[in-house]
């Protein structure tokens, strides 16, 4: 594990931030007290987790069965008749 003040990772962040990336943890220090942990963070977690509160806030549900690719190459349904003409029926109708 490297050390680093707070003034060394603020000059050279770019360079410790290539160590993380590359999967070295950095401890941060502030006069000599150790202060935080920076280390790399696995993407599938922070999907999973991101997923995870998107469900709990009951905006995304997972699905029940994987995606199948053919379903794009379906021809979108073709109206009966334009939507103008509709409105102007139902208007007639006095709906």
């Amino acid at each position: 594990m490297q050390k680093a003040t707070i003034s060394q990772l603020k000059n050279r962040l770019s360079e410790y931030l290539k160590k993380v990336r590359a999967g070295e943890t950095i401890l941060v220090l502030d006069r000599d007290e150790p202060i935080a942990r920076i280390e790399r963070v696995d993407p599938a977690t922070i999907t999973e987790d991101r997923m995870a509160r998107l469900e709990k806030a009951g905006l995304a549900r997972r699905a029940r069965r994987p995606f199948q690719p053919e379903f794009l190459d379906e021809a979108p349904a073709t109206a009966k008749q334009s939507v103008l003409d509709a409105l102007l029926e139902e208007r007639r109708d006095g709906r």
